[in-house]
């Protein structure tokens, strides 16, 4: 077992029967702190390996470090404080164990005053203040003595060194699973290795195959990489399948039980060790624990304050409870564009959520958290255009858990489809520049299903609410971007039309009008396309709808650049940088230079075409607009004519990205025609076998990597890709791998493979070596920016600035 298992004996210390999966780095960072410090706590929630991994650096020091003696006191089943000392005397010399009525601390002390020793305190969370009190008097009266304890909370005290101990990693979501070196990659996925390790002990023979791979894959994510979890889940392994394990998953308390037979009762079923946890919780943690599950994927302390707070639970009481539980590691945090950002894992969410049910609040609190986020995005929706684009769109994909468990509730609900509505359609862009295109499409379609059957039967309630007429003229454009049938989507704009005319509602009139540009576009009809933007952008402006405006306006420069009339674009382009740099706008600058790429491509300008295209990717980037991304991709690959593998590869990013919307496109319907004139040229240049192999290494890899392709003739910093330059920046300023993660909207596992790749291609040894480098590139001149030599190495004891 990963927690709690059965042990056997090794110079002193009592070691694991079961091999330690996957902890081979944080074993050595763990020693290397032991070096330093005397003492050193491993937290983290229950089941994580904890113990194990404190075992396992205990069983490497015996024979060298600590040459009096590793001695381990296992404290999970000691209740009494007062028996504390006398336990750990009775571990470290259990024959003599001291005179009956002597103090126990103070024998401690005498004996171990002299020597070299390690002394490992397991599972301290329960006995905290008389743990720290006891260590505390040890390491000042025996200076060759060093500390190592397990506990969900660190024990408080001067020179402790805390090392919290993560879940396992587990593999990215959309990674590949089960085919080729994809099974051979996942099977060296650590969270993927322990189940199958501990699966094979139970199932003689089990290996992870290419019909299993995906099932397990998803298993253990949904485990959080939880090493006990994984273990009871692998036990199961001997009556069910890994799918029928994953289908079972729902009630994971119940699935979860029968650990080792020999371990204490809290670690043989996962609701006994997470029991044990809820236990040494205070009142108002519990109460806390419990509301705090309605969020999904992580909070922040605002989201908190306006969700859970109340006369039970004050305002100005929470923070500290908050503190307790990320003290006792039921919650953890982590710094997020420098605020802090909260989660649980689910397992421990999914608990917390039944005891929420239980107490019969958990309507209400589902309630006070859909009101949170509907004012989150019509705040978002109001402050789009402007300085802090970025940053909201970057906000709602943190949140997006959140905002489908709000519009859940609203669907659920009798009475709450219009409040649905209005949380789904502000943004107006999100949905888009996301790339959740199918996602926003069902949200819609399901609320306005609910919507007209509550006001079935009053028209003047239902069809023609604002909210409902933007809801409909919302969901069409989504059809539309998805590459739904023109005469179905015709059909619909036909009806939001009339709903629009005869409820007066004037701005989506004006959509609609340029929904029917954008389908005339698709058309390559530029010239209606042109006239209908132009008269959208007129009633936009009439209507004081600067943003809109602006949309129309860039659209009208797009239409105009690929239908050939130059000097129009141009001057539209211009309009739009202007109004959007005067306003710090972001979107709508990136849309400008798609359509001055477009412009250079109709000027024979390649070269011009491909800076223009891809200082717009830079732009639409942060958005996730894959859509519009896309279309930039498309005008690079045409500038690569005179290199045919060059344009297979990224025929075959084109591929992934347009795979990745989950619509119904491959290409740009008024590019088309012109994507399959390169595709032809770019088999009829190259043998078939290497065209598929240049077009497959596009579309199977990573979007990430994808990008780093399309962007790497525009390093910012020298041998590095621009995606590899803007994570050594990163890096320089301080942030972790989980920090870079959220700040790209990246798996926290691409960002630290960037970083190894990073390092391996600079020849560093540390992300000090490489933030140090980092920074002194920016002080050189551009034209004198260099690679360090094949020997070359930064200082290692300078540091960068914050």
């Amino acid at each position: 077992m990963e927690t709690g298992a059965a042990t056997g004996t090794f110079a002193g210390v009592d070691v694991a029967l079961t091999p330690l999966v996957g902890r081979r780095a944080e074993t050595a960072r763990i020693a290397r702190l032991l070096s330093g410090a005397r003492l050193v706590t491993l937290s983290g929630t229950g089941g994580v390996g904890k113990t194990r991994l404190a075992l396992r650096v205990a069983a490497g020091a015996a024979r060298s470090a600590f040459p009096d003696g590793v001695y381990v006191a296992e404290l999970a089943d000691l209740r009494d404080p007062e028996l504390l000392a006398p336990s750990v005397l009775g571990t470290l010399d259990a024959a003599n164990p001291g005179r009956p009525g002597a103090d126990a601390t103070a024998v401690l002390a005498a004996r171990l005053r002299e020597r070299r020793a390690l002394l490992v305190l397991d599972n301290c969370e329960h006995l905290l203040d008389a743990c720290a009190r006891l260590t505390d008097t040890l390491l000042r009266a025996a200076p060759g003595l060093r500390v190592l304890a397990t506990s969900r909370q660190p024990l408080g005290i001067a020179g402790e060194q805390v090392f919290p101990v993560e879940p396992l990693p587990v593999p990215d979501a959309d990674a590949g699973a089960g085919q080729g070196n994809g099974l051979r990659v996942l099977s060296g996925n650590p969270a993927v290795a322990l189940f199958t390790d501990r699966a094979a002990a139970v199932l003689p023979g089990f290996t992870l195959t290419s019909a299993d791979a995906a099932a397990v894959a998803e298993l253990v994510r949904r485990l959080d990489g939880l090493p006990f979890a994984i273990e009871l889940a692998a036990a199961r392994i001997r009556s069910l399948t890994p799918q029928e394990i994953l289908e079972r998953l729902t009630d994971r308390f119940a699935l979860l039980t029968g650990g080792s037979s020999v371990a204490t009762d809290r670690q043989r079923t996962l609701r006994a060790l997470i029991d044990w946890s809820h236990d040494l919780c205070t009142a108002r943690e519990r109460l806390l624990w419990a509301r705090a599950s309605v969020f999904r994927g992580g909070f922040d302390l605002e989201g908190l304050e306006q969700v859970c707070a109340d006369a039970e639970l004050p305002p100005a009481a929470l923070l500290d409870t908050l503190d307790g539980l990320v003290a006792r590691s039921i919650v953890n945090c982590r710094q997020v564009n420098g605020r802090s950002r909260y989660h649980m894992l689910e397992t421990v969410r999914e608990y917390g959520h039944e005891r929420l049910a239980a107490s019969g609040s958990l309507d209400a609190l589902r309630g006070r958290h859909r009101d949170r986020y509907a004012e989150l995005t019509a705040r978002a929706g109001r402050e789009w255009f402007g300085p802090r684009q970025v940053d909201w769109f970057t906000r709602l994909r943190l949140d997006h858990p959140n905002l489908r468990a709000a519009l859940e509730f609203c669907l659920e609900r009798p009475g709450q489809a219009r409040a649905g509505l209005a949380l789904a359609v502000s943004p107006r862009h999100y949905w888009i520049t996301a790339g959740l295109l199918p996602e926003g499409c069902h949200w819609l379609s399901q609320l306005l299903t609910a919507d007209r059957a509550q006001d079935e039967g009053d028209d003047a309630a239902g069809t023609d609410a604002a909210v409902r007429v933007q809801a409909l003229v919302t969901e069409t454009y989504l059809r539309i971007l998805q590459g739904d049938p023109e005469d179905e989507v015709r059909r619909a704009l036909a009806a939001c039309e009339a709903v629009a005319r005869r409820g007066g509602h004037r701005r989506e009139s004006a959509w609609v009008r340029h929904h029917h540009g954008i389908l005339a576009v698709w058309r390559e009809d530029f010239a209606s396309a042109a006239e209908l933007f132009a008269r959208a952008h007129s009633e936009f402006r009439a209507l004081g709808c600067l943003d809109a405006a602006l949309e129309c306006r860039v659209k009208f420069a797009i239409a105009n650049a690929y239908g050939g009339q130059a000097a129009v674009a141009d001057e539209a382009c211009r309009e739009v940088e202007e109004a959007a740099r005067a306003h710090d706008e972001s979107w709508l600058r990136g849309m400008a230079l798609l359509a001055r790429a477009l412009l250079a491509l109709r000027a024979d300008a390649p070269a011009d075409a491909i800076t223009h295209a891809r200082a717009a990717i830079a732009r639409l980037r942060p958005f996730q607009d894959w859509w519009d991304v896309a279309m930039c991709v498309e005008v690079i690959a045409w500038s690569t004519r005179d290199d045919p593998r060059r344009t297979a590869r990224l025929l075959g990013v084109l591929h992934l990205l347009w795979e990745s919307l989950g619509g119904r496109l491959g290409a740009a319907p008024f590019m088309r025609a012109r994507h399959l004139r390169f595709d032809a040229a770019a088999r009829e240049a190259l043998s078939a076998a290497a065209f598929d192999r240049e077009f497959r290494r596009g579309a199977r890899a990573t979007v990430d990597e994808a990008m780093a392709y399309v962007l790497e003739d525009a390093a910012g910093v020298p041998g590095l890709t621009r995606r590899e330059s803007q994570i050594a920046e990163l890096v320089a300023e301080g942030l972790t791998n989980k920090d870079i993660a959220a700040r790209l909207t990246i798996a926290q596992r691409t960002a630290e493979n960037h970083v190894e790749r990073i390092l391996d291609k600079l020849g560093f040894a540390s992300r000090t070596q490489l933030a140090v480098w980092t920074y002194e590139q920016r002080d050189e001149p551009a034209g004198s920016r260099r690679r360090p030599g094949p020997t070359e190495r930064a200082p290692a004891d300078r540091r960068a600035e914050p």
